[in-house]
């Protein structure tokens, strides 16, 4: 896990379970994506709620999540802007 701490302290990251973030003080925890089924029974990466595209879809919900990560870390700049005021 990747952590990116700002001049004000504040620490941002790509949240998953590797650490326990909550020794670091209270929590703000903010999706930037959905992964969902499709009616067709695959998978989409939905950004939306940040103003972003679409992924998919994927045969596996693995491949969705995949994508997802990817997704985020190539566009983490801007996503950080949206998710970390």
């Amino acid at each position: 896990m990747e952590l990116v701490i700002s001049v004000h302290g504040d620490v941002h990251c790509l949240y998953d379970e590797s650490l326990d973030l909550s020794a670091l003080g209270r929590l703000t925890i903010r999706r930037a994506s959905h992964v969902e089924p499709t009616a067709a029974g695959q998978w989409t990466a939905d950004f939306s709620p940040i103003g972003g595209p679409v992924l998919g879809p994927f045969r596996l919900r693995s491949d969705a999540l995949t994508a997802e990560v990817r997704w985020i870390e190539d566009h983490w700049p801007s996503i950080a802007v949206w998710l970390c005021p």
